[in-house]
């Protein structure tokens, strides 16, 4: 079995873990938080490497909160943990930070920021997102197979099953093929928001209805190698990191951001890649708003209940 990479991007952690940062919140029985459970699911689906992609300012307080505890289980298990840094200044040759940016260049950097650490092929998670079991299963599935080059997976979720009842939250949403098997497009939409009529569930962003049904990103993506050798996407990545430089920056140069959707879906459009939908009927669980813990802690205590994880968690890996 080929060996597969799971990087977790946490770059976006807060330096001051104990200030309500969302990412470190505790949601399980023993205050494990959202990660513990990917963690978790992404080792007992076969993945024998995880890279947390962070910020240097953060090192030393996340391995207090985290990263020791996740060496520790990982070490009697096999499985290898590794670091690699977001920062503002790793940019292409030949340019500058514009005078004043202070925000991170995004996904696509957070990746790229990994890329001298990844040498199989690997699957892409936010830090803060709850994706399921079905999820890393069929992922990592997916990635121990033989691929074309520019072929990508992407977990496909339904819309309805990731809304927040307490604010708009960013997806990208998915146009895929007649039989529902690849994406066509993608476009990463801001601001969706929950409704409710006549008891059932729709969504809409600035007011435009969409359809509840929807696949969309939930920034789990997966990516193919050959044996021996490095992922093509990290060149394409790199690649394209330069053209967002030269076009995207001069334009708008303290917002604008390097995302992994609004790249994969360039490609789309210019039919340099295909996207297979590994489909999941999983919900969603997040803490996008403070409010939103309470409903994540019980869905937690449901899933322990149900025999879906154990009250020790990392006890049956």
């Amino acid at each position: 079995m080929k060996n597969t990479t799971l990087l977790i991007m946490a770059a976006g952690i807060g330096s001051r873990f104990r200030g309500g940062i969302k990412q470190l919140e505790p949601v399980g029985l023993n205050d494990e938080i959202i990660m513990d459970y990917s963690i978790h699911d992404a080792i007992a689906a076969g993945f024998n490497k995880i890279i947390f992609v962070i910020r240097k300012d953060i090192e030393s307080d996340f391995r207090e909160r985290i990263g020791n505890r996740i060496e520790s289980v990982c070490k009697n298990i096999g499985v290898e943990i590794a670091y690699a840094f977001q920062d503002l200044s790793s940019i292409p040759t030949g340019h500058t930070v514009p005078s004043g940016r202070t925000k991170p260049w995004g996904t696509g950097q957070a990746v790229l920021a990994a890329k001298e650490l990844i040498d199989t092929p690997f699957a892409v998670i936010n830090a803060d997102d709850y994706y399921g079991k079905e999820a890393f299963r069929q992922l990592h599935d997916w990635l121990i197979l033989d691929h074309a080059d520019n072929a990508i997976a992407m977990s496909g979720f339904i819309l309805k099953n990731t809304l927040s009842d307490n604010g708009g939250v960013t997806r990208g949403v998915c146009k895929v093929t007649e039989g529902h098997t690849h994406i066509i497009d993608v476009v990463e939409t801001s601001n969706i928001v929950k409704t409710v009529e006549n008891g059932m569930v729709g969504a809409e962003a600035n007011g435009v209805r969409l359809d509840p049904e929807s696949y969309v990103s939930m920034n789990f993506w997966g990516f193919p190698a050959k044996e021996g050798c490095a992922p093509v996407f990290l060149t394409v990545l790199e690649s394209g990191f330069k053209a967002f430089f030269e076009r995207a920056v001069p334009a708008n140069p303290q917002k604008a951001e390097y995302l992994l959707p609004t790249l994969i879906g360039g490609l789309l459009r210019d039919a340099k890649c295909t996207v297979k939908v590994l489909e999941t009927k999983d919900k969603w669980f997040g803490v996008t708003y403070k409010e939103d813990k309470a409903a994540v802690v019980e869905s937690f205590k449901k899933l322990i209940a149900d025999g879906v994880y154990r009250e020790e968690l990392y006890s049956d890996l």
